[in-house]
């Protein structure tokens, strides 16, 4: 990379990480939550230490091994947006499993002492006990060393042993390699869940009684009641319960002020036992002013005018909106009240619900959350004082619904997956059972799949220089038994799972660009099955520096091999024969050449071409525009998990429909611009849906095509009218396209008022501007 792309990287990179630091420092000082305090100030310790490594040298922003000492393989502390804080996840002190460890061999609590007593030979016996019962957790990869150590020891294989303690001993004073023990093994189930039954159960522990909901719950039982006493001990004044502005200063009967003694008294305890509510102790509220007046009167001072004034007013004022005391509409109204009072807390029903789960594996997830979440029993009644057969409130039944254990598929048809995103959370689970049938031997099969788990949940670095993110196969455990593994026994799972949630993925969400956390999970079955399946992921305009590796050109031309001469070539504008012709010209040159390029000049060409970005000043807009013609001519993976994978729309089902459903999400992010400050973000995830609209429609035949250009004339006009006003252009051009018709250079139709929608722009973006509203034919006449 260039100096002055160097700059405009490192000036933004700071500005950020300051940016984000003083966003947690405020929600430290300022928020009123003590957990979310604390959570923040945990975040300001984080991007301080980033500031300070870039500061000082000891981070490098945009490299594989951004902090100094540190091999690429060291699982990194990384915050939002891919800045890494120059510590390892793996180090800190020592965790509570360790210390125990310690204890037990009566070795020093320290990671040094520990590390040369698994080496010994009770410290193995423990780590191949361990690796036997499966009774263990991989939370990080590293955990998955020193057992991989133990393993090759009892196969035989010391020298492999020998060199992998060799490349972990420089840092056993500092990072954990063994896993933490586990009450069962981790399950082996085609069934994932999103959430553990602990984390389930924290999640509903969090759920505190509401101080608004209890305030409100106060006023209705407490001082309502009080208040109406009080009401009705003025009221006595007037000598008829049905005239309050009579109300005099004159006690009707000697007990009177005796009685309003005693409301005193009683109004005292009720404020210190009952906090909550605050409004009974403003003097200027009917309350406030009843409870003043009274105070004068029992101490055998007058009512002055003014106070007589408000006196009636108040007396009046709550007459005439509840009703008299004892009036059917009065009563009415506070059997009501206290009828919504009596509804039980939702912290209530989180208690009653925890109960239920305190007997489940914490660890796993749940098979059948129904009875977590059924209606209060019998006995449960009189255990709780929640009300018998009452309905468990749906803010607490998601919590633990979300911890569903089921395959995939139907987390996703349930809703617990809501999105591509969360859907890339779980891919790890089931693709690490798949990954690891390449290793005939239980323990080892049973240890790298969890490794594969843990490594799943590495987040992601940035980085410059068309750099890859680290693989699971670069970890020197995981390469110490690369030669035990069969990759030919897991090459027909691979293909088939990765058929499968790569289908799974398009169908649920086809509007949905595919996550790269998805998309490194799925180029991992890829590989494995030999599919020669590029998948590619999405590259960040903000620190993008004009490159492509090799297989964005070869995913080009797997599309092209897809949907040369169809609607979408035509109507992106593409020559798929010339892309082509390039990878063959590239791949020629590729292999005269030792090492092979880590990049495609030629593709990298092409898209800049297609953007018409030339040179000139470094823009993010600019960028986005050169990535997002990469998308375009690489369809983003569509086409290489339809050519490759043979992913299709799924039973019952057409691209038609996929098509169909892309337009609806096109409509509704259409609709979010109206009004919107900033509607940019949302401009472009509308031009990414359409293009993927776009490649279904492609996949369609001629009929069914027709049908849901049809279909879309009628769905638009169902959303609101502005809707319509906007993408009218892009309809009429893909009409156009449909019927053979062209665009132009500039993405407008040679015949006609159609446009190509695009999401990127470094000018105004033609979606942006409001449009004119209808004029209603009346308004026309006159």
């Amino acid at each position: 990379m260039d100096d002055h792309a160097d700059q405009q990287l490192l000036s933004p990179g700071l500005s950020f990480a300051a940016g984000r630091l003083a966003a947690a420092s405020a929600t430290a000082l300022t928020h009123e939550d003590a957990a979310t305090r604390l959570r923040a100030e945990e975040r300001v310790a984080r991007w301080r230490a980033v500031l300070g490594g870039m500061s000082d040298g000891r981070i490098t922003v945009g490299s594989r091994t951004p902090a100094s000492g540190l091999p690429a393989w060291v699982t990194p502390e990384v915050v939002h947006g891919g800045f890494a804080t120059g510590a390892a996840r793996a180090g800190g002190p020592l965790e509570p499993y360790e210390e125990q460890a310690a204890r037990r061999a009566g070795v020093p609590a320290t990671r040094a002492a520990l590390f040369d007593h698994w080496l010994t030979g009770p410290g193995l016996a423990w780590l191949w006990e361990l690796l036997d019962s499966g009774r263990y957790e991989v939370a990080l990869p590293e955990e998955a060393a020193l057992p991989t150590v133990a393993w090759l020891v009892r196969a035989g294989d010391l020298a492999a042993a020998r060199a992998l303690v060799a490349e972990l001993a420089p840092f056993a004073d500092r990072l954990r390699f063994t896993p933490r023990p586990a009450a069962e093994p981790f399950p082996d189930s085609p069934a994932v869940h999103r959430r553990t039954a602990g984390e389930a159960g924290e999640a509903l522990a969090r759920r505190r009684p509401h101080p608004r909901v209890e305030a409100q719950r106060e006023a209705l039982t407490v001082w309502a009641p009080f208040g109406d006493a009080v009401l009705a001990h003025w009221l006595e004044t007037a000598g008829t319960a049905r005239m309050p502005e009579a109300v005099s200063d004159r006690a009707p009967e000697p007990g009177w002020p005796a009685r309003g003694a005693a409301l005193l008294r009683r109004y005292r305890e009720l404020a210190a036992a009952h906090p909550l509510c605050g409004k009974h102790r403003n003097p200027k509220e009917n309350l406030g002013i009843l409870l003043g007046a009274l105070e004068e009167c029992v101490a055998g001072r007058p009512l002055d005018r003014r106070l007589l004034g408000l006196l009636r007013h108040a007396v009046g004022s709550m007459v005439r909106r509840r009703g008299l005391p004892g009036s059917a509409a009065h009563t009415a109204l506070r059997g009501a009240q206290t009828a919504q009072a009596a509804l039980p807390s939702h912290h209530a029903f989180a208690q009653l619900v925890l109960r239920r789960m305190a007997d489940l594996p914490q660890g796993a997830g749940v098979a059948d959350p129904a009875p977590l979440v059924a209606p209060v029993g019998e006995e449960e009644a009189v255990e709780t004082g929640l009300p018998a057969g009452a309905r468990v409130p749906d803010a607490v039944r998601r919590p633990v619904e979300a911890a569903l254990s089921a395959p995939v598929a139907t987390l996703v048809e349930r809703g617990v997956v809501p999105s591509a995103e969360v859907l890339a959370q779980l891919v790890p689970q089931l693709v690490a059972a798949t990954t690891a049938r390449a290793y005939q031997d239980p323990a080892l099969r049973t240890l790298m799949a969890a490794n594969h788990r843990a490594f799943g949940n590495r987040r992601s670095l940035l980085l410059l220089d068309l750099q890859h993110q680290v693989r699971a196969e670069e970890l020197p455990w995981v390469r110490a038994v690369a030669g035990r593994r069969d990759d030919a026994a897991a090459s027909d799972g691979a293909r088939e799972l990765l058929r499968e949630l790569g289908g799974l993925a398009v169908r649920a969400f086809p509007a949905t660009v595919l996550p790269n956390p998805l998309v490194r999970e799925l180029s991992v079955l890829a590989r494995q099955a030999g599919l020669g399946a590029p998948l590619v992921e999405e590259l960040a305009a903000d620190i993008f520096t004009g490159g492509f590796t090799p297989k964005f050109l070869t995913a080009a031309r797997i599309a092209g091999e897809l949907l040369a001469g169809s609607v979408y070539e035509r109507y992106y504008g593409i020559d798929y024969a010339a892309v082509r012709n390039l990878a063959v010209i590239e791949a020629a040159g590729a292999s005269k050449r030792s090492p092979q390029p880590r990049s495609s000049a030629g593709f990298g060409e092409l898209c800049h071409e297609r953007a018409r970005v030339t040179g000139g000043r470094w823009s993010v807009a600019a960028n986005g525009k050169v990535i997002e013609q990469a998308q375009i001519l690489t369809t983003h993976n569509l086409a290489v998990l339809v050519a490759r994978a043979g992913i299709d729309p799924g039973p019952g089902a057409g691209w038609d429909d996929l098509a169909r459903r892309c337009f609806t999400t096109v409509c509704r992010l259409t609709a979010r611009i109206q009004g919107h400050r900033w509607p940019l973000a949302t401009i472009k995830d509308a031009a990414y849906a359409w293009r993927q609209m776009v490649f279904h429609l492609s996949l369609c035949g001629p009929e069914e095509r027709e049908a849901v250009l049809w279909w879309l004339t009628e769905e638009v006009v169902r959303h609101p009218w502005h809707v319509s006003a906007r993408l009218a252009p892009a309809l009429a051009g893909l009409r156009l396209v449909c019927a053979g018709g062209t665009f132009g250079s500039r993405g407008t139709a040679l015949r006609g008022r159609g446009r190509r929608l695009l999401g990127w722009t470094t000018e105004e973006h033609w979606l942006r501007p409001a449009p004119e509203p209808p004029t209603a034919p009346s308004q026309g006449r006159r």
